[in-house]
């Protein structure tokens, strides 16, 4: 039987999984993603990129309904899943690295959402905060438990945007993406194309990408983005699956990838 994903609405879908969105939805408003901004975009944290990959040895996403493996083992089954189709160096380094914002742990809190314990500032599928909630978001009867629904400010369908602003001037639900997106911008030797840092900024805005909503926010230069992470998803989602790998053994072919493309600097985080 082929294997499906993203199956939230099926009977056994774990309780941990939407209890996480739950809180995801009642607390990521428009002002929470702004002092977390402030909190955690301070880039002190120095860490080397193969530490950062170890240290999701310890990281179980909760909000995946597919796979209870180590975050680490994902992002390699997605490397060698773009490795094993032959594409180019910096996307076959992009699916090792896309996760790496959720090393966020390492100095988040319970209360930011942003610990083992309580990942609902760390994971799950990000939505545009500042403007309505769309009925494409993932158990989107939580919508309502928003604060900013009830903000004539923020409950409207472009909300503080202008129309057709484009992704690039929105602000999404925080997390890894925007999190490891704003460490590689301020990474001096970061040389990483722009289809990779769209891949890696993007890549877990699901009521956007799949499920076509914010149509009225977004501008020309959104369908190149789009293109860029339909092929992305393919590797992110499709790949998963309880085979595991040894880190240790694919270090040798990726570090000369990761050196090209990221210098051999210390990672500020």
């Amino acid at each position: 039987m082929e294997q499906k994903f993203r199956e939230f609405t099926k009977t056994d879908v774990s309780i941990a999984v939407k209890d996480h969105y739950r809180k995801m939805r009642q607390n990521q408003t428009f002002d929470y993603v702004k002092r977390m901004h402030n909190k955690y975009l301070n880039f002190n944290n120095p860490m080397e990129l193969w530490e950062a990959m170890y240290s999701l040895d310890n990281l179980i996403d909760v909000s995946d309904p597919d796979l209870d493996l180590p975050n680490v083992q994902h992002l390699i089954q997605s490397a060698e899943a773009i490795r094993n189709d032959n594409r180019p160096d910096w996307m076959q380094l992009t699916g090792l690295i896309h996760d790496l914002g959720k090393t966020m742990y390492l100095w988040g809190c319970d209360k930011d959402g942003t610990s083992q314990k309580e990942q609902w500032g760390l994971v799950g599928d990000v939505f545009v905060v500042g403007c309505s909630l769309p009925k494409s978001c993932v158990f989107p009867e939580f919508n309502k438990l928003n604060p900013d629904m009830k903000n004539e400010k923020y409950n409207t369908q472009n909300g503080i945007y202008q129309d057709k602003c484009g992704l690039d001037n929105l602000t999404l639900a925080w997390g890894h993406d925007e999190y490891l997106y704003q460490v590689l911008k301020n990474h001096k030797t970061n040389n990483l194309p722009e289809e990779a840092m769209a891949m890696i900024r993007y890549h877990s805005f699901y009521p956007w990408h799949t499920g076509m909503s914010y149509s009225s926010l977004l501008n020309e230069k959104d369908k190149e983005y789009l293109d860029w992470i339909k092929d992305f998803n393919k590797y992110d989602l499709y790949t998963k699956s309880n085979k595991t790998y040894d880190l240790d053994e694919i270090i040798d072919y990726y570090d000369p990838i990761a050196k090209k493309y990221l210098g051999n600097t210390l990672i500020y985080w």
